[in-house]
């Protein structure tokens, strides 16, 4: 790697942090852990909100609906190093079991998934089902396996819209985030949405006066809003988005400038990925995903330190709605094929 292209990188981002001093061991950290992963037969999968370091030895770099995919997609690697939080990890070991999965850092867990348990779920969907017979249960990626077991489907912030439609029923309990289940309603008006008491602290913090803030000092400048935001934000937006959704969205734009209202790790990627446009943050840190650090993914290749598991049958319930997800939405099945020799449940 050129230690000079790694530093101008960083560098741009945040010059009072990354300075010459502080990039050099981590230019040689990456080293180290780009001939691990070749020793182990390992491929990193790093979320969008992660430490702009991480992206260096990072084999794909997406939302949670792309790290699904590429997930079940992984074939001759042996080894999937999650640089993400748990719940993340989780459904890489759901869809491919066979694989030995590490979580660099247990710290890297979720607030918002650990507002719902799968008993929690059952609970509350057997006293709405009084009331609501054909009651569904939608359930967020940002949730345990045992969250997804109790679930008839999945969905992310891309295509949680497009799930509710398609379901067959018209009442849905939607788990676990309210602002999400907030914008699910908005767009499908024509079905009875009860959301879970759950939100991600770090989207709920961000506030409208941050937002206008921003476009009194920048005229015409487009703002990409994450669905996890408060109402109040999101309708500040010129779009709605998943992180994944405001990467192609910038691309493809003709504007120049954006703000980016979501976890400040994005900013940074998109900083990277298209660098001859400008931007700014109205966002917040997640302690969570910035838990790991490329001496925590050194450490997980060299000790296969901290491996997932997920018992059976919750892998196979959980599964079976990640599987309802893509089929509802009309993505080919063939996306989350197991490897050869597992059988799809």
């Amino acid at each position: 790697m050129n230690t000079t292209m790694l530093y101008d990188k960083l560098h741009r981002l945040d010059p009072a942090y990354y300075t010459a001093e502080r990039v050099a061991p981590l230019e040689d950290t990456v080293e180290r852990i780009l001939k691990l992963k070749r020793e182990r037969n390992a491929v990193v999968l790093a979320h969008n909100y992660q430490r702009p370091e991480i992206f260096e030895i990072a084999d794909f770099t997406g939302d949670s609906l792309g790290l699904s995919l590429q997930a079940a997609q992984v074939r001759d690697a042996e080894v999937i190093v999650f640089c993400g939080v748990h719940f993340m990890a989780e459904t890489a070991k759901i869809v491919n079991p066979a694989k030995t999965v590490l979580l660099p850092n247990l710290a890297a867990g979720c607030s918002l998934a650990d507002t719902a348990t799968g008993p929690a779920v059952a609970a509350r969907a057997a006293e709405l089902r009084r009331i609501y017979p054909g009651l569904q249960i939608v359930t967020y990626v940002n949730t345990t396996a045992e969250v997804k077991a109790e679930s008839d489907a999945c969905c992310t912030s891309s295509n949680a819209v497009s799930v509710v439609r398609a379901l067959e029923s018209k009442h849905i309990l939607f788990i676990p985030d309210q602002n999400l289940a907030r914008h699910v309603a908005l767009h499908v008006p024509e079905k009875t949405i009860i959301a879970w008491d759950g939100y991600c602290y770090v989207h709920h913090q961000i506030t409208p006066e941050a937002v206008l803030n921003m476009r009194a000092q920048i005229p015409g400048i487009q703002v990409l809003v994450h669905p996890e935001c408060r109402d109040d934000v999101v309708r500040l937006a010129d779009a709605a988005l998943s992180t994944a959704g405001m990467v192609e969205y910038a691309q493809q734009s003709s504007a120049n400038d954006f703000l980016a209202v979501t976890e400040c790790g994005l900013s940074d990627l998109l900083q990277m990925s298209v660098p001859d446009k400008n931007f700014y943050r109205a966002c917040k840190i997640c302690r969570f995903m910035k838990a790991i650090s490329l001496d925590d993914v050194e450490q997980a290749l060299l000790h296969m330190q901290f491996k997932i598991d997920v018992d059976e049958p919750v892998r196979g319930k959980a599964r079976r709605a990640l599987d309802r997800m893509f089929e509802l939405t009309g993505q080919q099945r063939d996306n989350l094929t197991l490897p050869e020799g597992v059988a799809n449940e």
